[in-house]
C-alpha cells in the first residue's frame, strides 16, 4: 500500500454523528471488484437525491473542497456491519485521512490496514476545527503522521495518539500481506525443514 507520511490538503467537514459503514459505501455497490473505483460510490444515497442529482448542500459537493484528502467527521465514525469497501470509498475518492472523536473498531483496523489514516481527536477540538474550517481563508490542513500532528489554517496544533506498529506500518506503507513477505526466508527454511524431516506429509490427501 502507499506509504502515509505527511498530508497538505482541503479538509471537508461532516458534522454528523454515527455515521456507518453503509452510508459511506451502501450494500448495493459491495459486489463491485477491489479493482473498481469505489470512490464513485462514496456517501452515495447522502450526498444524491432520489434521482440522482448531486446534492448542493453535501460538503463534498462543493467545488472548493473538488480533492479534499482529509475528512473531519463526527462522533463513532464507521459504526456499523464489516466492510472494508468503506475503506475503499474514501481512500478512492482521495481520502487519505479522517479526524473524529471515536471511529468503529473495526472500521479504525481496516482503515490502517489500507493506507488511511484516523486520527482521533476530543470532540471539543474537532468542533474548533469545524469552525475554523468555516471561518478560515483556506481549509486546507497538514497533517504529519511522523510528528503525530495535524496544524490548522489558523495556526493551532493538535497532537494525536496512534499505535507504534500501526504508525510504522502507515509509515513503511506496509499491509498484512507485505509483513507477511517480510519473513519470506523463515517461511522457506520451514517449509524446506518440513519435507526434510517429513517428506510424507505432503503427499497425504
Amino acid at each position: 500500500m502507499e506509504p502515509f507520511t505527511k498530508l497538505d490538503t482541503h479538509a471537508a467537514a461532516i458534522a454528523i454523528e454515527n455515521i456507518d459503514t453503509d452510508q459511506i459505501i451502501p450494500a448495493r455497490f459491495m459486489r463491485a471488484p477491489r479493482g473498481t473505483d469505489h470512490g464513485q460510490f462514496l456517501f452515495h444515497d447522502m450526498r444524491r437525491d432520489t434521482d440522482g442529482k448531486a446534492r448542493a448542500d453535501f460538503p463534498l459537493n462543493s467545488p472548493d473542497l473538488a480533492g479534499a484528502g482529509v475528512l473531519v467527521a463526527d462522533t463513532n465514525f464507521g459504526c456499523g456491519s464489516s466492510r472494508e469497501a468503506a475503506v475503499y470509498a474514501l481512500y478512492d475518492a482521495g481520502i487519505r485521512c479522517v479526524i473524529a472523536p471515536s471511529f468503529g473498531d473495526i472500521f479504525y483496523s481496516n482503515a490502517t490496514k489500507n493506507g488511511l489514516l484516523p486520527v482521533v481527536l476530543d470532540r471539543a477540538v474537532v468542533q474548533s476545527i469545524w469552525k475554523t474550517l468555516e471561518t478560515a481563508n483556506s481549509a486546507r490542513v497538514e497533517v504529519d503522521l511522523e510528528t503525530q500532528t495535524v496544524h490548522l489554517p489558523n495556526g493551532a496544533t493538535h497532537r494525536f495518539e496512534i499505535d507504534p506498529f500501526k504508525k510504522r506500518c502507515l509509515l513503511e506503507g506496509l499491509d498484512d500481506i507485505d509483513l507477511t513477505l517480510r519473513h519470506s526466508d523463515e517461511i522457506e527454511r520451514h517449509e524446506q525443514a518440513q519435507n526434510d524431516n517429513r517428506p510424507w506429509a505432503g503427499t497425504i490427501g
